[in-house]
């Protein structure tokens, strides 16, 4: 089971506040009360599921529906878990009571989530500060100019900080409360609550909602001194390449090798050459029973733990989460080894942020 952070609340929550605002997800509010809805006749815990806004009235959706909304910021004094739900509502702002009632339930204990929008909501009450977090892929920016304070991973599914946990745009969130309830709950009630509501948690396969450099990144390149350096790095992933090396292969200075690679690919060498590491990676941990050590050595990280970073960047999961779920090989990494070789701590799927 994953080792849950000290400051969780001791008797793992039960009781789940969704703030809404304005122009609120519809799609959102109907993921959080499926997943968080009464499931004790067939075993599972039992959760009380609350929607509070600023105060209590009619909310429009991003549908045009209307709510009736029957509680204000009041309902978070007892809540074990809030959620921030996403809104196309503008401003992405947050009145004070609702700040004070966030960070009030944060001082006794509570865990607090966001994904999206509802990452600037968050970031409103200052609880993101000097940490990690994430949101939808094309809000990146936004969010790390408007709170330099936060570390944005743009292409993190979501972000663990302890009892602050965010997630990516849309069906993320779907993601990031099976988490939760993994590490809070154990994987048994995370798997039988996403067999219930018919569902599937996309980080156990390793995928991003939206991953900002495509898997074929690069493989309609014109350019044939461009295309023939992508096939002579991807034939020497295992050394340490720089894009000065690059550019030297293709008898161009640096600077203008970058432009042109930029012009053609979309994206930096250096990212590129990250991605297609990790892409070899995927594919040596999928097909190989090489140990998470060897395959880093191999696709040109200097040890698993660095490789283990990245990975968790990209997918949400540990490389040997990633091989769980899509290896066919009963693997060193799991026969006779007490630990395991990637740089984690067990199960945890997240490398989460020391909480404050």
């Amino acid at each position: 089971m994953p080792s849950r952070p000290s400051a969780a609340p001791a008797c793992f929550f039960r009781s789940v506040v969704a703030y809404a605002t304005q122009g609120v997800s519809s799609f959102g509010l109907s993921v959080a009360s499926n997943i968080f809805t009464d499931r004790s006749d067939v075993g599972l815990p039992s959760f009380t599921y609350t929607v509070c806004a600023d105060e209590g009235g009619v909310l429009r959706t991003d549908l045009g529906l209307l709510m009736e909304v029957e509680h204000g910021p009041e309902a978070m004094s007892t809540a074990d878990l809030i959620i921030l739900l996403p809104t196309d509502g503008r401003p992405l702002t947050v009145r004070p009571p609702v700040i004070a009632a966030i960070e009030d339930a944060y001082r006794r204990g509570a865990i607090i989530a966001a994904y999206g929008t509802g990452s600037f909501l968050l970031a409103e009450t200052a609880l993101l500060d000097g940490h990690r977090a994430t949101t939808d892929w094309c809000l990146a920016d936004e969010l790390a100019d408007r709170y330099p304070t936060i570390t944005v991973e743009p292409e993190a599914l979501y972000v663990d900080a302890g009892r602050i946990v965010t997630g990516a745009g849309a069906v993320a969130g779907i993601d990031m409360f099976l988490h939760l309830l993994r590490r809070e709950h154990g994987p048994a009630v995370s798997d039988a609550v996403a067999e219930e509501a018919m569902i599937a948690p996309r980080c156990e396969a390793g995928q991003l909602h939206h991953v900002s450099t495509p898997p074929d990144i690069g493989a309609g390149v014109d350019d044939t001194r461009l295309a023939d350096v992508m096939r002579w790095t991807r034939s020497r992933l295992q050394q340490a390449l720089s894009v000065d090396d690059l550019a030297r292969h293709a008898l161009m200075s640096t600077r203008t090798f970058a432009r042109r690679f930029r012009e053609a690919t979309g994206t930096t060498p250096h990212a590129w050459i990250l991605h297609q590491r990790l892409a070899r990676a995927e594919e040596l941990l999928e097909t190989t029973d090489l140990s998470i050590q060897k395959i880093a050595q191999l696709v040109g990280f200097r040890s698993a733990g660095v490789l283990r970073d990245h990975f968790v960047k990209r997918h949400g999961v540990s490389p040997r989460d990633y091989r769980r779920v899509f290896g066919g090989h009963r693997t060193a990494d799991e026969v006779g080894r007490k630990q395991p070789d990637d740089g984690s701590h067990g199960d945890r799927e997240l490398v989460a942020d020391t909480t404050k």
